[in-house]
Parts: structure tokens; C-alpha cells; sequence
């Protein structure tokens, strides 16, 4: 009988650890992959890691344990990098998520809401279209609307030029969109000018991202019982009172956690911002990003770029965290 009980408790215990053996290549891949390289980067980060210690790494003799210097010459702006401001380049970055952010979701739901229409010739041909922008790569949207917004040979100049010839005007065309410095409307932003070249960015990612929300609110509007817009009709609501207490409310389980998405995605938009304007002009479009690959690229401070990315890292966590509080975007339905 105690046997039995043994080799019965001795199956559960094998039945129950089936899963973590399973598990385990995966971890070692993600450990490999993955954790190594965030606990060197985090360790590298309290030391003046930089080209001379690659070859020996953690066991090169003129590595020096600098402590917390990388983090305070950081928050401090006492990196010597021309034109550098820490929380300048953040209050830049949040801005630049924000207001991505604030118009990709209402032209995705509107344009949604607008090819959800019963009867509307060639829907699919049109979703099929405004598809297009979510699978080409970033690298490229960036380069092309580079060209369009040049200096001399771009078609946004190009365009204007014939707006303007039309009305009577000889003179070409030649606004600076990506190296003008002086900031359109002064003061909008304090602490951070927005130039011409954050405008360009925003219609070339106006572009590139409400494609994304449209088809999440698409998917969100087709899960609506039709019923319920016969039964506002029947009770005489209008289309706007229908958009607003039935469209509105049923499709926000859905968006709010795409604009949190749309959010960290615009945050950390390095292929973007880098190929479009390099940070510029005079660091006015630099994120987080861009600036912490600029310390590897052009100076090769390894370990102040380690430092930089933990603050992005938990700049991140402490948005995902703040936003998952506010929105509930990963509750569980029985959790509401």
C-alpha cells in the first residue's frame, strides 16, 4: 500500500513538472538571446566600457568601475554632446507619441466607421489599400517622405510651387522642412521647439500609422449585433446619438489597448526618426532611441549608451504600468 501511495505521488509530481520540461529550451534560448545580454548591458552601464574594451570585455585591465556617473552625467546634461538636454529630448519623445497617438485613433475609427457603411461599393478594394502602409518597413516610409519633404527636389516644395504659380506667383517653392531650426509656432512646446521637421514627421506617420488603428476598429465595428443599431433607429436615434452610445463604447475594448500599443510603438520609433531626419535639425527630433544609438555609432561610449537604454527601459515600464492602470488593458473580463 505505501508503495502504491509512492509511485502514485512520484506520477503526480512528474505529471505536474511536464509543462516546465517543455519550458525549458525556450528559456535557454531566451536566456542565451535575451537575459545575458540585459545583465551585461546593465553592468557595463556603472563603467567607461568603450572600443578599447571589446576584445576582453568585463576582463579588460583599463576597464574602471565608474558607479553612477554614466546616470548622473545623463540626467545632469554634463555629457560633453552639442546641444544635449535629457529631459528635453524626453519631454520631445512623450510629446511625439502623444500626438501620433492623438490622430491615428480618430482617423482609424472615422475611416472604419466610414467603410463599415452597409451598401458602400468596393469596401474591400479600400481595405485593401489602406492596408498597404501597415506592411511596408518603416525604413523605407522614412526614406521616401525624406525625399518628398527635400529641400529642392521635393514634391511637397514641387506641389506648393504649382499652388502658388497658380495664384499669380513666380518665386519657387524652397521651405527647409528638415533643417529649419526656427520653430513655426514659438513657444508651443516649452522646452522643446517643435521645428518643421517634427511637422514632416508627423505626416509621414500620419501616413504610416492610422492604417493599423483603422483595421483594429474594423474588426471591432464587424463584432457590433446590427441589431442593436435596428433597435436605436426604431426608437429614433440619429446616426451621430447611434456613433456616440453604441459604436463608441462597444469598439473602446478594443481601441484602447491599440493605442496603448500605437503608443509604445511611436515611443520607440528609432528606424523612423533616424532615416527621416537623424535627430535633427540640432537634436530637435531626437527620442530616446536615436540618441543612445548615437552614443555607440558616433562616440562609442558603450557603457553611457548601457546607462541610457536602462533609463529607457524603465521610462517604459514605469508608461506601461501608468497606462495598464488607467486603461485596465490587460484585465480580465471576470477581474472587471
Amino acid at each position: 500500500m505505501e508503495l502504491a501511495k509512492k509511485q502514485t505521488r512520484k506520477a503526480k509530481i512528474q505529471r505536474n513538472m511536464l509543462p516546465y520540461y517543455y519550458l525549458v529550451p525556450a528559456f535557454l534560448i531566451m536566456g542565451v538571446i535575451t537575459f545575458y545580454p540585459l545583465i551585461y548591458q546593465v553592468i557595463i552601464s556603472f563603467t567607461n566600457f568603450e572600443t578599447q574594451h571589446l576584445l576582453l570585455g568585463l576582463k579588460s585591465p583599463e576597464l574602471e568601475f565608474v558607479g553612477l556617473k554614466n546616470y548622473i552625467d545623463i540626467f545632469t546634461g554634463a555629457l560633453p554632446v552639442e546641444n544635449f538636454n535629457f529631459f528635453r529630448v524626453l519631454e520631445f519623445n512623450f510629446w511625439w507619441a502623444i500626438s501620433n497617438v492623438f490622430f491615428h485613433v480618430p482617423a482609424g475609427v472615422l475611416i472604419a466607421v466610414i467603410l463599415n457603411t452597409e451598401g458602400l461599393w468596393g469596401k474591400r478594394i479600400y481595405r485593401a489599400l489602406y492596408i498597404l502602409p501597415v506592411v511596408v518597413p518603416p525604413i523605407v516610409v522614412a526614406t521616401v517622405w525624406r525625399n518628398i519633404f527635400d529641400e529642392q527636389y521635393g514634391a511637397m516644395n514641387q506641389f506648393l510651387t504649382a499652388i502658388t504659380t497658380f495664384f499669380g506667383q513666380t518665386d519657387v517653392v524652397r521651405i527647409r522642412w528638415l533643417t529649419e531650426f526656427k520653430p513655426p509656432i514659438p513657444g508651443f512646446l516649452p522646452g522643446a521647439p517643435l521645428t518643421l521637421a517634427y511637422y514632416s514627421m508627423m505626416i509621414a506617420n500620419f501616413w504610416l500609422g492610422w492604417p493599423f488603428m483603422a483595421v483594429v476598429a474594423t474588426g471591432a465595428l464587424q463584432s457590433i449585433p446590427k441589431d442593436l443599431y435596428e433597435a436605436a433607429s426604431i426608437d429614433g436615434a440619429t446616426g451621430s446619438q447611434q456613433f456616440w452610445n453604441i459604436t463608441v463604447p462597444l469598439i473602446r475594448p478594443a481601441m484602447i489597448p491599440a493605442a496603448v500599443y500605437g503608443f509604445t510603438i511611436s515611443f520607440n520609433l528609432f528606424a523612423f526618426v533616424f532615416f527621416m531626419t537623424g535627430g535633427g535639425p540640432a537634436r530637435s527630433t531626437e527620442i530616446l532611441v536615436t540618441f543612445a544609438y548615437n552614443l555607440v555609432r558616433n562616440l562609442r561610449w558603450f557603457g553611457v549608451a548601457a546607462a541610457f537604454a536602462v533609463i529607457i527601459f524603465f521610462i517604459a515600464l514605469v508608461v506601461l504600468l501608468i497606462t495598464n492602470r488607467i486603461t485596465r488593458a490587460t484585465q480580465n473580463i471576470s477581474e472587471a
